[in-house]
């Protein structure tokens, strides 16, 4: 038995780096797949190839959909565009993507392509029939409730065209086995408050071909010149709050002096009706962002 043993941690030992689908337990896998660098420097240097794998999928989780999922993903993207032809589609998001934010950070909105599914189904079908498509570049998809066989049509797909291909779930499936090559769990990092940046993102590597890491990579919620927008954005809304408040003294003050003995209450103000929500009440995402600054 001992013999035995031995035999197989030389041969483990004598294995190269460069046969494919094969690495070592303590060091990053390289394999046979392309990768897309991700825009942070802190994580590219936690993944086998340094950055999202291409032709495969990439899973991340998130307590609540919609908040951090294109500051994640938007460095990546913006490069992919600039360098290579394709549509990038995007699959049931939870929020309508911003496009003057997207322009900022690099991704022309005119290659996004917006696919929106009335029920699980119908967003995993969109889902595997734009990667099956040769001028789609990569896909995003939320699929709160995909299992692992329709995940694994996803991946056969991505594989078949050589694809990016991202899909966010809920934290809570954590626990589920996954076919991702890679698999990653976000969440928010509080800010101090007044802070004119975008809260920071917490990533946790759950799978990927190589060693487990166990803490987290704290990240930028955005990039810099994305930043500067959205602190811009909260700014001008700031301030126009305050001019608006600084309107209603002066309203309230001259209708006191203005108002006889007797009168009703000098306060009584029209106050301005709520502006409307956006059609079908779906938020921007990327406003989002710019009202969590704004805090």
């Amino acid at each position: 038995m001992s013999a035995q043993r031995h035999s197989l941690r030389v041969v483990a030992s004598d294995l190269p780096f460069a046969v494919p689908g094969v690495w070592h337990a303590d060091g990053l896998g390289t394999g046979q797949h392309r990768a897309q660098p991700t825009g942070y420097a802190l994580l590219d240097a936690q993944l086998p190839g340094g950055g999202w794998p291409v032709g495969a999928l990439s899973e991340v989780l998130q307590p609540l959909a919609g908040l951090h999922e294109w500051q994640l993903v938007l460095p990546a993207l913006a490069q992919a565009t600039a360098a290579r032809q394709g549509a990038v589609v995007v699959v049931a998001p939870p929020c309508e993507p911003f496009g003057p934010a997207l322009q900022a950070q690099g991704l022309p909105p005119g290659r996004l392509g917006l696919v929106r599914a009335d029920t699980a189904m119908a967003a995993l079908w969109a889902a595997e029939q734009a990667l099956r498509c040769r001028d789609v570049l990569a896909v995003m998809a939320w699929l709160p409730q995909a299992q692992p066989a329709a995940l694994r049509r996803l991946q056969l797909a991505a594989a078949q065209q050589q694809q990016l291909l991202w899909v966010f779930r809920p934290a809570s499936a954590a626990p589920q086995a996954s076919p991702a090559l890679l698999r990653l769990q976000v969440q928010g990092m509080p800010m101090p408050a007044g802070t004119p940046v975008f809260p920071g993102m917490q990533v946790h590597i759950l799978k990927r071909r190589g060693p487990p890491l166990a803490q987290g990579l704290p990240l930028p919620g955005c990039h810099l010149r994305l930043a500067q927008v959205l602190a811009a954005q909260a700014e001008r809304r700031r301030a126009a709050q305050a001019a608006a408040a600084d309107m209603m003294e002066d309203g309230r003050g001259a209708l006191a002096l203005a108002s006889p003995a007797g009168a009703g209450p000098a306060g009584a103000v029209p106050r301005r009706a709520p502006a409307p929500a956006s059609p079908g009440g779906r938020g921007h995402a990327l406003d989002r962002a710019a009202m969590a600054t704004a805090g």
